[in-house]
């Protein structure tokens, strides 16, 4: 059976305030073909098919096309919700929806019920795995635990359950919205952070035969039967060096798995350029960036006049000016911007804490405290969802 591995489309996301409707309309006509050409036997979709819970009206547009271009080949497609979607408007109609070879998956309960296909060797089953926020779900779901791992144990105790009482042979696929273990990030993927901890082990989808993961945005192989598919397009620029791309998975009759990358159509290239103003109006070798997207970090001691507009005569497109002027390590002057990169809510409120109080950090009580009140926070902002 062929299979077609994408997820994290986020219709109706710009890029630093520039319309990507075009250049997602151009991924999917990219992806329907991809689906025709190939002759794909179904589609998996691991979630964020919108940018946020309330998507403008030309992304949902864009949505509703492409589920009748899918149909209309008569290719099944499987979604599930992800951490930006609302899985509650995302399901409105999802039984009639159906019955079209659209099979929507955002309820946790239902996480056990497979989406069944079949080719010449036997069925295959596909179970959708929504994207599970642990506060939300874990006593539904039984988990023995609060966090990630605990409550997609328990889904996928659930997923292997229903599975055992299938026919021997039957082959199982899993789609699946997660921070696991092995996989890197990247600055454009909201903290899913609960308690400290997002990550997800790998061991946790034993049994199954593929497993498509959605939530990190560049394309990985986090082991042969587990793979992140990656966004179609660079949604900020710490996905510069990415190589945008769609698995096309061949599952074999025993259950092996070859996996090819299909890539995705490039609006326009990313380039991160760091130097003086002067050196990088008059690099030469960077004329080849004339065309790119650009996110110009300038190093002068001291700040230059009107440094963007000098920049736009040269390369048309920049569209993010950051300064992080030279200076000795340790300066005290450092950014704050920068001291916080790369680092957790809990992380930062911890060294708050430390900081009001004369470099006394929270003790392990009140690491809780803090824990307990972002996940609160969280919590809240899914459940308006």
């Amino acid at each position: 059976m062929r299979l077609l591995h994408t997820s994290d489309w986020h219709l109706g996301r710009s890029f630093h305030r520039v319309s990507l409707l075009q250049a997602q309309r151009a991924f999917l006509d990219h992806l329907v073909r991809t689906v025709r050409e190939q002759r794909v036997d179904a589609v998996l979709v691991a979630g964020d098919i919108y940018d946020r819970a309330v998507p403008p009206l030309s992304a949902v547009e864009l949505f509703d096309q492409t589920l009748h271009r899918l149909a209309g080949l008569g290719v099944p497609t499987v979604m599930i919700s992800g951490n930006h979607d609302s899985a509650r408007r995302m399901g409105v109609g999802a039984g009639l929806i159906d019955r079209a070879g659209i099979h929507l998956r955002t309820d946790p309960a239902g996480c056990a019920v497979p989406v069944l296909l079949s080719d010449a060797h036997g069925e295959v089953a596909c179970y959708g795995l929504p994207y599970l926020e642990p506060a939300l779900v874990k006593d539904q779901l039984g988990a023995e635990g609060t966090g990630h791992a605990a409550v997609l144990a328990a889904a996928m105790d659930r997923v292997r359950a229903d599975l055992a009482q299938r026919p021997p042979g039957t082959r199982a696929v899993v789609l699946a919205h997660a921070f696991v273990t092995g996989g890197t990030p990247s600055d454009s993927e909201r903290d899913i952070t609960v308690g400290g901890v997002a990550s997800v082990p790998p061991e946790t989808f034993e049994g199954v035969h593929y497993t498509a993961l959605g939530h990190l945005h560049g394309c990985q192989t986090v082991n042969e039967r587990v793979r992140y598919s990656g966004s179609p397009l660079a949604y900020s620029f710490s996905e510069a060096g990415h190589r945008k791309t769609m698995w096309l998975v061949d599952l074999a009759a025993d259950g092996s798995v070859d996996a090819e990358r299909i890539d995705c159509p490039v609006p326009r290239p990313l380039a991160r350029l760091r130097g003086r103003l002067a050196d990088l109006l008059a690099d030469p070798d960077l004329d080849r960036h004339t065309g790119s997207w650009i996110e110009a970090t300038l190093t002068d001691p001291v700040r230059p006049q009107e440094p963007m507009a000098r920049l736009l005569r040269r390369f048309p497109h920049v569209l993010s000016l950051v300064f992080e002027p030279e200076r000795a390590p340790e300066d005290p002057r450092d950014s704050y911007a920068g001291r916080l990169r790369g680092r957790t809510d809990q992380q930062i409120t911890e060294d708050f804490v430390a900081h009001v109080r004369a470099g006394r950090g929270p003790d392990q009580e009140e690491r809780a405290v803090l824990a307990a009140a972002l996940d609160q926070v969280r919590l809240g902002e899914e459940a308006d969802r």
